[in-house]
């Protein structure tokens, strides 16, 4: 297997390469941003040919990387990479930086496993245009897509009655009552899963779970009301799907994106070219000891809180409008946590900024221009906002 990763120094691109390693796989062109120390290091072990960095950074790379491996070719376009030849491209670049690398490598019929979710929130039925144009295919990477993907193996979706995505209900699902003195060190403070600071923002805010329930939709071909949110503290259980005649199936684990990351790639090759397009994947070898996993303990369901947690019900009003709505929704909550993390917006503000730009956002038809007008209408308005008050 020759992978392609994209994002390579952040928390889903290193872990790629550690199952890379683990399962003796080439790495033939990795992407990252400005960490050029993890870069190098990644360079050293995998030897890839090609290598893109952010713009800022692309002098600084050359340099190093010319003088410690002169093999490799450096390039500041992470599209570019993603449309090498490789078997399978891991896509795990941070938000919407990972829209276009994910066009160009479906254009360029590649397999993509998908752990950029803003590409199918903000853009599914352009994206899905993209493989049916280059026959490209994708697997979802996040561990609740990937297990309702495991859970929809072998079935008809015409049975499928709902699909279900467990949340883990962040650091603040069993309080505070109030919400906005929450800081943003006690927000990073993930229960369950390590992941970056963008990610666990949103998942303190249930903004993530919000997010995943439009891609969810777009990848199975679903309506919003088909796909529920239930609060797992334990993070055991994944995913689940109901049939129409009452069954539940449900994939479960460890908290290890090494499993998801391993199942995606091993689908990729013969995944999805349309929604619902689910096909099974021969498991490769065991992941990082998981074999002696113990099934122990109790597990707890419970309905999220969307008085306290209002991001999750914009995400839904979003994505049932549809149109240009989920661009403004996604390029919204970026600069909110941007500015919550700068200590320039509160905790409760977060919500309060997206809904004034939802409601602002004018009506149109989803297309790659208007995607890129209201992205960057979107986010000019929020940082307008940012910088006036929420409230004023």
């Amino acid at each position: 297997m020759r992978l392609t990763v994209l994002g390579s120094t952040g928390s889903i691109g290193t872990q790629a390469l550690d199952v890379a390693r683990e399962r003796g796989w080439s790495v033939g062109a990795l992407a990252a941003g400005r960490n050029l120390d993890a870069l190098e290091a990644q360079v050293r072990e995998f030897q890839p040919e090609v290598v893109s960095v952010a713009e800022e950074a692309f002098a600084a790379a050359q340099a190093r990387l010319r003088e410690g491996q002169p093999g490799v070719r450096v390039i500041a376009d992470p599209a570019e990479v993603a449309a090498l030849p490789a078997d399978v491209v891991v896509n795990a670049m941070s938000g919407l930086l990972g829209l276009s690398p994910t066009r160009a490598a479906l254009e360029a019929g590649r397999a993509v496993a998908l752990a950029t979710k803003e590409a199918m929130v903000t853009a599914a039925d352009l994206i899905w245009g993209a493989a049916a144009l280059g026959g490209g295919r994708l697997v979802p990477v996040d561990s609740e897509h990937t297990g309702v993907y495991q859970c929809l193996t072998g079935e008809d979706m015409a049975d499928v009655a709902e699909l279900i995505l467990t949340a883990s209900g962040g650091p603040f699902r069993d309080g505070p009552a109030d919400l906005s003195g929450v800081t943003p060190e006690q927000a990073l403070k993930h229960p369950s899963w390590s992941m970056g600071p963008k990610i666990t923002i949103d998942s303190a805010t249930l903004m993530n779970k919000g997010l995943e329930v439009m891609e969810c939709a777009s990848l199975y071909g679903l309506p919003l009301s088909q796909v529920d949110v239930v609060v797992h503290p334990q993070s055991v259980v994944h995913a689940a799907v109901r049939f129409r005649d009452g069954s539940l199936k449900g994939q479960f684990g460890p908290t290890d994106m090494r499993l998801a990351i391993a199942y995606a790639i091993d689908a990729a090759p013969t995944g999805m070219t349309r929604p619902g397009d689910v096909r099974g994947a021969r498991r490769g070898p065991e992941v990082a000891g998981h074999l002696g996993w113990p099934i122990r303990g109790q597990w707890e369901f419970r309905e999220p809180d969307a008085a306290r947690f209002p991001c999750l019900g914009l995400a839904y009003r979003a994505g049932e409008a549809g149109g240009l709505l989920p661009t403004a929704l996604n390029a919204a909550d970026e600069v909110a946590v941007a500015a919550f993390l700068a200590g320039r917006l509160g905790f409760t503000d977060i919500p309060r900024l997206i809904e004034r730009v939802l409601d602002e956002t004018p009506a149109g038809t989803l297309s790659w221009e208007t995607w890129q007008e209201t992205e960057g209408w979107a986010r000019t308005r929020a940082e307008e906002i940012v910088r006036t008050g929420v409230r004023a």
